[in-house]
């Protein structure tokens, strides 16, 4: 298995985050963070000038289940870019972007509604 492929089967509500990572399933994690159907799993981007097509491509590989995809663009808010925002729409996904903070909160919140959500994550300090 390569490091790409490794992650945390299930979704879990983020207990933390800040100092470069995320809390959840009483586990630390260092680094951005992907939120999807399939698990959790560590994501390459670092700042929103990275957010692109190929960094969503495993969300995309899981449009089937997911119907809200909340992009934590890290300190402060930053738009998608158009084909981005297309490109997920087209697939069935609505994406909202929103500093990482309120993400995480509203990541809480509609998993425990159970809804149809994943989470793309840039970590902060």
């Amino acid at each position: 298995m390569s490091q790409d492929d490794r992650h945390l089967p299930g979704r879990y509500r983020i207990d933390a985050y800040g100092g470069g990572g995320f809390r959840f399933a009483d586990l630390s994690h260092r680094g951005s963070l992907l939120c999807l159907p399939s698990g959790m799993r560590a994501w390459g981007p670092t700042d929103p000038s990275q957010l692109d097509e190929a960094a969503f491509a495993r969300a995309l590989g899981e449009a089937g289940e997911i119907d809200t995809l909340l992009v934590g663009t890290g300190p402060d808010i930053a738009p998608l870019k158009k084909p981005l925002r297309e490109t997920l729409k087209a697939s069935g996904i609505v994406a909202e972007a929103m500093a990482t903070g309120a993400a995480v909160r509203t990541w809480n919140v509609l998993l425990a509604e159970g809804r149809r959500v994943a989470a793309a994550l840039i970590a902060v300090s």
